[in-house]
């Protein structure tokens, strides 16, 4: 652990020195507020504020773009699923590390934090645990060796657990449980008591939903902070969830997360994402980014707001489709890891610096390299001259009706006649002097008139 958080200081004490000089120039995205999100990785603008920027994964799949991405990236990974009770112990004494382990060590390799999710949840547990007949002694005792077996294998490895997680009804009254009804209200004290003891260098959380503004709540879990503090149970922090919807993010979010930063703990944001009703439209994407950067500045706001973790940082690996029929689209990255214009403002919110080039100084041409009876394959070189560019897009509008069946080295959607095109994640940089390409099949009728391409 001390080779990491010399690593991170060697980091955060480079960027933050670059930080104070850096401009970079690029060309603005459609539906980003500002121009530009800087050519520093996400994690190195966080860790020059001192925050968190973290990402929930999936550990299978952190190899080639994902693994690249969520290594460059962020500063602090948390295992979606590998580490809920079910996962690790699908039968009783019999556990399963592989998928856990596989991610703190991918983190350690690239020098990030570990958030541990979750160790008391109503869900996913395993059958044996919810369909058991335990008095409450042996229910106690099974709980404590569960925390002190799981929190003890990553001892001195993890920065933070989420103890406790969702333990209250959107009353504010305490959620009917399989601990809660067996233990008293008291086992959340009791779990953060014994986790303590399992590793006290970890910082221990209750994590929730809908906690994010003042409400009913937020405020049962606020007071049952504060009745913890003065009780001297270890609690160290609370974990806002913030599954929010575009153009919902609670105006009362910097408030409420100052209000329990009064109370003497951290706070962080810990499962970020904000969904959409699809299909996502330019102005939904422009709302979408806005959102995050709200949420993002409130944290910065506070200096006891350690940071944010997204859940998920693509829409390849997002949970939201599954559990909301008709909705998506809501993290920083889209489908093919390009980034969206919620990207850009989690960066420009941590800092980065944004400035377009000069006019004319990168252009973009159409061409047409082969053609057939009913279909063509075209390209789009993006050139620069006096600026560069760290992302791109490029749009335009077809004259007669033709439509785009497949792209290479973008993303690109239509809508009617217009087409607009994303950089690839690997492709995005265009320096000073250079160029990209990317390409496309698409479908004619009648003529194949080549349009103006104007980046956005």
């Amino acid at each position: 652990m001390r080779a990491l958080r010399a690593l991170r200081s060697l980091r955060s004490g480079f960027f933050a020195s670059l930080l104070a000089g850096v401009v970079t120039a690029g060309s603005p995205l459609v539906a980003a507020p500002a121009a530009q999100a800087a050519d520093i990785p996400l994690r190195d603008l966080a860790d020059a504020k001192g925050k968190v920027i973290g990402t929930a994964v999936t550990g299978s799949k952190l190899t080639g773009t994902y693994g690249e991405i969520a290594g460059r990236e962020f500063n602090s990974l948390t295992p979606g699923n590998a580490m809920k009770w079910g996962s690790v112990e699908p039968s009783r004494g019999s556990h399963d590390w592989a998928e856990a382990d596989r991610i703190v060590d991918f983190a350690e390799a690239h020098g990030q934090q570990v958030r541990g999710h979750t160790l008391l949840w109503h869900q996913q547990n395993p059958g044996w645990l919810t369909n058991g007949s335990w008095t409450r002694d042996q229910l106690s005792a099974i709980v404590q060796d569960h925390i002190a077996t799981e929190v003890g294998r990553y001892k001195g490895r993890l920065a933070a657990w989420d103890v406790v997680n969702e333990p209250f009804n959107e009353d504010g009254t305490f959620r009917p449980t399989l601990f809660h009804d067996s233990l008293g209200q008291d086992y959340i004290a009791q779990a953060l008591t014994w986790a303590r003891a399992a590793d006290p260098g970890t910082k221990l959380y209750i994590n929730d939903y809908n906690v994010e503004g003042v409400n009913a709540k937020s405020t049962a879990l606020y007071n049952l902070v504060k009745s913890l503090k003065e009780r001297g149970v270890p609690i160290d922090g609370v974990g806002l969830q913030a599954h929010l919807i575009v153009g919902q993010v609670p105006s009362t979010l910097q408030q409420n997360i100052q209000r329990f930063a009064d109370l003497g703990v951290d706070v962080a944001i810990t499962e970020l994402d904000i969904r959409m009703q699809l299909p996502a439209t330019e102005a939904k994407l422009t709302q979408q980014a806005a959102d995050y950067k709200a949420v993002m500045n409130a944290c910065v706001a506070v200096a006891r707001c350690v940071g944010a973790t997204v859940w998920g940082f693509t829409d390849s690996d997002s949970w939201i489709p599954d559990t909301f029929p008709g909705q998506g689209a809501a993290t920083p990255y889209d489908e093919n890891h390009s980034p969206k214009p919620a990207y850009h403002a989690i960066a420009e919110a941590l800092g980065g610096t944004t400035t377009p080039p000069p006019t004319g100084a990168c252009t973009a041409t159409y061409g047409v390299t082969s053609q057939w009876s009913t279909g063509y394959t075209g390209q789009v070189r993006i050139a620069c001259s006096g600026a560069g560019l760290s992302s791109w897009k490029a749009n335009w509008t077809f004259g007669a009706g033709q439509r785009i069946t497949q792209a290479w080295n973008a993303s690109c959607s239509q809508s009617g006649a217009a087409v607009s095109c994303v950089n690839a994640s690997y492709n995005g940089s265009v320096p000073d002097g250079g160029s990209v390409t990317f390409g496309f099949n698409g479908s004619w009728s009648g003529s194949n008139p080549v349009p103006v391409v104007a980046l956005g």
